[in-house]
């Protein structure tokens, strides 16, 4: 099949969000597009399922990019481009943190808020922890003067550069740096650098050592600016809305397609062939698969560019993660409980599996999503997929139940009587995570392999080989739901540039 004879404009592999993203955007623009998507439906790690009267999150509920100013609210700008928009609800407090020693500490959309409640746990920094912040805060306002789009297109980056140059020199001087080299030029205290640690994991799976400053700048700063919000009906609505937005302007979604390899012609990607034998073509192909299962599995060995052995070399998969979703009487609650919750008893067990717990209590915002008088806690913590491997059936299932005990015995401490009150309990593995969401080890994205320079080794859109783009968790900037919006952003003006229906 000839590329001049293609069914579609451009292919995206796979409706998380970052593909989802992708397909709208040049939807909008009049592109063609067809989304392929192996399950049943959209959003992947941004999905839901529904139990017994509950309706659950697969992954994180907590949402950035829902704001209604600036230009880093990279959600509600996707959505309002195919004239979709979402209800949110607004969470005061980003994370409450139980901590060793009994710290306790809650990161409140209020900024000074939550530097006072910091500065009086450790006043001894009391200048270091405002100038950290702040220094976050120069970052977050150099990306928030500047609209989003593709770094690979050079007329973007002169339009941006001579309209925003201070920003752009601003940005340019952090691309290099994490976290870590900027914390530790202003704090010296051990357990408060080993809190800013806490505070990259929990979104990055890394320390802040292996975080890039320009991811911490939007997160650390985004939460007292957009702030965190919560969408009506459950995470999974994002993705369904971006879907009706995708087929009002033509585009095509099909559920239980399955990509069995990328169709090259000579060293051009030119469509797809399902795992039933059926074949589709394109001018442009999009992979939301991760870069493992792209460059991995859906293409000849022979075909992989150096450019990707190095950066599999530069770069390992995270962990998976280990997932109670359970169902509790209302009462477990304590009074004024907050939506997010993260529990870490040991700081030396923070990067260990189980050693870090966090939870979501989504109907403490949305109670829609429960039986009256029941709350929906989903508890998770980094687990690898070697752990779950070479296991009998029965083997499996009671090592889910010895693990799912674990940590609802740990929940105790913060939430006395949770065992009692359980009414539903599932729990998901790395396997889990793996069948259902078809990533390789069910990882959630890349991690550096060893320290390397803030964002400079991460791959942006376009591949080595022509035609095929990847988009998602391990492209460009990286982990979170905002981030892989933003690598969605940016791959659809690079392919609608490419395509000549955009500048």
């Amino acid at each position: 099949m000839s590329v001049n004879s293609s069914d579609y404009d451009v292919i995206v592999i796979g409706s998380g969000i970052g593909g989802l993203v992708t397909a709208t955007q040049l939807a909008a623009k009049g592109a063609k597009v067809l989304v392929l998507e192996s399950y049943i439906i959209p959003g992947g790690s941004a999905g839901y399922f529904e139990r017994e009267g509950y309706r659950f999150d697969v992954g994180a509920s907590m949402i950035f990019g829902f704001g209604s100013k600036g230009t880093t609210n990279l959600l509600t700008k996707a959505l309002a481009a195919v004239d979709m928009s979402l209800n949110t609800i607004a969470d005061p407090v980003q994370i409450h943190y139980h901590l060793p020693n009994n710290l306790q500490l809650k990161v409140h959309y209020n900024y000074e808020k939550f530097l006072q409640e910091l500065i009086v746990l450790f006043p001894h920094e009391a200048k270091g922890i405002p100038a950290f912040y702040d220094e976050c805060w120069s970052i977050f306002n150099c990306l928030n003067k500047i609209e989003l789009l593709s770094l690979e297109e050079p007329r973007y980056i002169a339009r941006v550069f001579f309209q925003n140059p201070f920003a752009c020199l601003g940005l340019a001087k952090y691309l290099p740096q994490n976290v870590g080299d900027i914390a530790r030029r202003h704090l010296k205290d051990p357990v408060l650098l080993r809190f800013i640690d806490l505070e990259c994991y929990c979104w990055s799976v890394m320390p802040a050592s292996g975080t890039p400053a320009i991811n911490a700048g939007m997160v650390f700063s985004d939460r007292h600016y957009g702030g965190v919000r919560y969408p009506q009906g459950g995470v999974g609505q994002i993705a369904q809305k971006l879907v009706a937005g995708l087929t009002k302007f033509g585009g095509e979604i099909q559920y239980k397609a399955r990509v069995s390899k990328i169709v090259l012609e000579g060293k051009q990607a030119v469509g797809v062939k399902l795992t039933n034998g059926k074949e589709y073509f394109a001018r442009r192909i999009v992979s939301n698969a991760t870069r493992w299962d792209t460059f991995n599995k859906l293409l000849p060995s022979e075909a992989m560019p150096t450019k990707e052995v190095k950066w599999q070399h530069r770069y390992q998969k995270s962990p998976s993660f280990l997932s109670l979703h359970l169902g509790v009487s209302a009462e477990v609650l304590p009074p004024n409980a907050e939506c997010h919750h993260v529990l870490l008893e040991s700081w030396e067990q923070m990067e260990q599996p189980t050693g870090t717990i966090f939870v979501s209590i989504p109907t403490l915002l949305d109670p829609s999503l429960a039986p009256e008088g029941y709350h929906i806690i989903h508890t998770f913590t980094p687990s690898w997929i070697a752990d779950w491997q070479k296991l009998t059936p029965q083997q499996y299932e009671a090592q889910k139940e010895s693990a799912a005990a674990n940590i609802i015995n740990r929940l105790e401490t913060i939430f006395p009587g949770l065992a009692q009150g359980l009414d539903f309990q599932e729990v998901g593995t790395p396997r889990t995570h793996r069948r259902f969401l078809n990533r390789v080890d069910g990882t959630y994205g890349a991690i550096p392999s060893r320290q390397l320079r803030g964002l400079l080794g991460m791959p942006f859109n376009r591949t080595a080989i022509s035609g095929l783009y990847c988009v998602g968790d391990s492209t460009f900037p990286g982990q979170g739901l905002n981030a892989v919006a933003f690598s969605g952003i940016s791959c659809s003006h690079r392919i609608a540039v490419d395509l000549g229906i955009a500048h």
